[in-house]
């Protein structure tokens, strides 16, 4: 009777997990007959569409040959339709049928999305006139995206976007801070629903493009086993060491976060199994599950997905996917390497101890082991990159058929491979760890998929939708074919048909929940769209510039934080990609010239990832945070302290989008070789290891208060050494504006020089700030500043400016004729800032001299 009472408190637990996926991701309701098929069958013609538009195949057949604003108007009625259907009204609406009002609205909303499909010809016969009719369709379209937007996501984006609306119609009578002329009814909706400015915008572009290919193409891996299988590489390779589980559930959920859009979903996924064994090895519940929440939140930091984020900076930072990836690899990592470490220093604190091998091995022997793997990724990423290169010379045009039979053969060598050891099998009760050996040969095979994406992405140099449809296309192979082709290799011929039956399940099945994933991410892109719409319809923009100069008394660290603030509030109840788009577009322009009249370089991409970062923190910042309570449900501890222990193990990620803004190295921005290289990484993971012990309090041993203050101290010299050097060494120097041509031909190509300009803007107003231009790679300095949009002349001792070039660096920057040049800032001569590192290092060493020696008197 116990074991039976067990079983089902068990089985309503997993209930109350799936239930909070459902709600948050893919709609709580489960309807029974004919809905039931209805939601099962348009998510899988939407996932098949996607695939469709993504291929070559409509230009190679000249058949359903789509624009990108006909296939985001399709893009957008699927998931308003689906919204309706999948997602109740009320917690009070029935969850097993559909009912006629929700029928109704969906109808609506996907007729009033289509309306540009379907009306495309005459839509563009009339652009900026529109007639009652698109009017009218316009308005009921926001109205009906709204309400999905409420069932899908809930409150917050739809009241901000409710609030952005406002403000467009009723600006003459705003403040007068923020007042403007306001805007019609005709010219708001033509604005917002039937042009590429508001709903149908960048967002939904890149939603249309690429998110839901990638979104489709983790679906399907983890519809063929690869969740489980990341899962238990990581405890084969690490649960024996001192709290082994949590440090697997770091693994592990970095691994499933790369290909995850959903922090709640990746909790469930290895939470069901982490959780209860870092229970079993002595971490209590809260910190059980505050572990998987940071691990699972920090995977949506990961490249190559991002939660998305990555490929909107693609179009709004205007750099490409593989850039977006190079930048967000370095902190992400490091993040990872932390909290691995935090990990580690609560084992220390507790004694815990890992779970036991089959097999104890010594440390020789494991270091060899590791040596050996990694020659073998080595010689194997060489082999496949020279040999494929070489086949691109030899075979021509027949390359892609001979690269796609090469990557068939590869597959089911691979599969034989795996089927001479069993299949992986995990229970959230394991005594033994499995072997690493095997554990990790059973599912090689699931990284060719990746190996396809990157290398389409990296080499080939396709579009991220189009990598992306082609890693699909081979994992939808992957997914069929790999159960019958293990019933053939290990002599179980007879199955074969009911594996292939069960892989086309698996196939389907990740079609139709990678389209149903994306319902909650396609509504998200389209309304905001409403506030980007509105920042270009109001030029709201350049208000926020102005007043938040005036808030924040024009101090950049002060914007930071206010920035920071603002993202972390609306994402407690905005999903990541929305919260991305509607901080970002508010925030980076007023960040990035504020910075710069502030003498500092900061990149627009960095920015970006600031904001960014923020928003993904929201998720387990109390009292919001789902990815928490999920944690809670699984551990048993309480979601608010469960929320707050997250939230201090991601103090290490909170403080990265700082530094990055000041040390752009740790975006891989200005790194001038192997060696440079190299050393940002090491003193980079250094740093974030030190400032780990520092707020845990404990380092090899437990630390005393001004130790923690010396570790931290240390942390931020590794982290911005030139800090305290610009104290002794101003990094800046003046130079006279006669000497501007030979300041700009002493810069490094591509390098950007640093301009105080003086003149009166349209209205009268006296102007003096500092501008950075990037000067190119012209030869001379006069082409070097032709390049950056300035033609100059020589009056007298000043030098003014003759012409701005239109579009040019010096035009966005407000740059106006006749304005004066009043000084040239360039970099002293002084010494390397990393001469910093010694004191650092000398500091760090007296504090481990400390600690061993007391923890040996111990």
């Amino acid at each position: 009777m116990g074991e039976q009472s067990e079983i089902s408190g068990k089985g309503s637990d997993e209930q109350v997990l799936d239930d909070m996926i459902a709600e948050a991701d893919t709609g709580a309701r489960a309807p029974i007959g004919f809905s039931y098929h209805v939601l099962w069958v348009i998510p899988l013609i939407w996932s098949l569409f996607q695939l469709w538009y993504s291929s070559p195949l409509p230009t190679m057949l000249r058949v359903f040959i789509l624009d990108g604003n006909q296939a985001r108007s399709i893009h957008l009625a699927f998931a308003i339709f689906l919204t309706f259907l999948a997602f109740p009204a009320t917690k009070r609406s029935p969850r097993d049928r559909i009912p006629a009002l929700d029928w109704a609205l969906a109808l609506i909303g996907a007729f009033c999305a289509g309306y540009l499909y379907l009306f495309y010809a005459d839509l563009a016969d009339r652009p900026g006139a529109p007639i009652k009719q698109d009017v009218i369709i316009a308005a009921i379209g926001i109205v009906v995206l709204l309400e999905a937007t409420r069932r899908a996501l809930g409150p917050p984006l739809m009241v901000v976007a409710i609030v952005f609306l406002i403000y467009t119609f009723a600006g003459p009578h705003m403040p007068d801070v923020i007042a403007h002329k306001g805007a019609s009814l005709n010219k708001g909706m033509s604005h917002y629903w039937l042009t590429t400015e508001g709903v149908f915008g960048i967002a939904l572009g890149v939603s249309t493009s690429m998110v839901f290919l990638f979104v489709l193409f983790g679906s399907m891996l983890e519809k063929a086993g690869a969740g489980n299988y990341f899962i238990q590489v990581a405890f084969a390779l690490l649960g024996h060491m001192r709290g082994g589980p949590a440090k697997a559930a770091v693994v592990s959920s970095g691994m499933t976060g790369l290909v995850s859009g959903s922090s709640i979903a990746n909790v469930v996924t290895t939470g069901t199994f982490t959780i209860p064994l870092m229970r079993k090895v002595g971490f209590p519940a809260e910190k059980a599950g505050a572990v998987e929440v940071a691990s699972s939140t920090n995977g949506q930091l990961t490249p190559p997905i991002m939660g998305a984020a990555a490929f909107l900076m693609v179009e709004y930072v205007g750099i490409s996917y593989v850039e977006v990836i190079k930048h967000a690899f370095l902190p992400a990592i490091i993040s990872y390497i932390a909290l691995v470490y935090i990990v580690h220093l609560e084992a220390m604190k507790a004694d815990m101890k890992g779970l036991p091998r089959l097999t104890e091995r010594s440390w020789m022997q494991s270091l060899l082991s590791f040596l050996m793997t990694i020659i073998g990724l080595m010689v194997l990423s060489g082999a496949v990159y020279y040999g494929l290169g070489w086949i691109k010379d030899v075979s021509g045009e027949a390359t892609p058929f001979v690269s796609t039979l090469l990557l068939i053969i590869a597959f089911i060598g691979l599969v034989k491979f795996a089927s001479g050891y069993p299949d992986l099998a995990m229970t959230d009760d394991i005594e033994v760890l499995p072997e690493p050996g095997p554990t990790i040969k059973v599912g090689l095979y699931y990284l060719l998929p990746v190996v396809v994406l990157v290398w389409c992405l990296t080499v080939e140099r396709l579009s991220p939708g189009l990598s992306a449809f082609w890693a699909a296309a081979f994992m939808m192979f992957v997914v069929v074919a790999h159960k019958p082709l293990l019933a053939i290799f290990r002599g179980q011929g007879s199955d074969m048909a009911m594996r292939f039956t069960e892989g086309l399940t698996d196939l389907f099945d990740g079609l139709v929940s990678g389209a149903r994933n994306m319902i909650g991410i396609g509504v998200a892109t389209a309304t905001a769209g409403i506030v980007v719409g509105t920042i270009t319809l109001t030029g709201i923009g350049q208000v926020m510039v102005e007043f938040i100069e005036v808030i924040s008394g024009g101090h950049l660290m002060l914007i930071l934080l206010f920035t920071a603030v603002i993202s972390l509030i609306l994402g407690m109840g905005l999903p990541t990609t929305a919260n991305y788009i509607v901080v970002s577009s508010l925030m980076a322009p007023v960040v990035v010239q504020l910075g710069a009249e502030n003498g500092l370089i900061v990149p627009l991409i960095a920015v970006h990832m600031f904001v960014f970062y923020f928003g993904i923190l929201a998720d387990d910042t109390p009292p919001v945070g789902l990815a928490a309570f999920a944690a809670a449900a699984i551990s048993g501890g309480d979601p608010i302290r469960t929320g707050i222990q997250g939230f201090t193990y991601d103090i290490r990620t909170a403080i990265l989008p700082f530094l990055f803004i000041f040390n752009t190295e740790l975006l891989m921005i200005g790194i001038e070789g192997p060696v440079h290289l190299i050393m940002t990484v090491v003193v980079a993971v250094a740093a974030m290891l030190v400032f780990a012990a520092a707020t845990q309090g404990f380092f090899l041993t437990k630390s005393r208060l001004w130790e923690s203050l010396v570790l931290l101290a240390v942390a931020f010299i590794f982290f911005r050494p030139g800090y305290f050097m610009d104290k002794a060494y101003p990094p800046l120097e003046a130079v006279p504006a006669a000497q501007i041509y030979e300041a700009a031909e002493s810069l490094s190509a591509g390098a950007q020089i640093q301009v105080r300009v003086k003149g009166l803007d349209l209205n009268d107003n006296e102007i003096d700030k500092v501008v950075m231009l990037p000067v190119g790679d012209a030869k001379t300095g006069k082409e070097r500043m032709l390049k950056a949009g300035l033609e100059l002349r020589r009056d007298g001792d000043k030098m003014m400016v003759d012409n701005v070039v239109f579009g040019s660096a010096a035009e966005k920057q407000k740059i106006d004729l006749d304005w004066e040049i009043a000084g040239v800032l360039k970099k002293a001569d002084r010494p390397a800032k990393q001469w910093m590192y010694i004191p650092a290092i000398l500091l760090l060493g007296l504090i481990i001299l400390l600690q061993r020696r007391r923890r040996e008197a111990a």
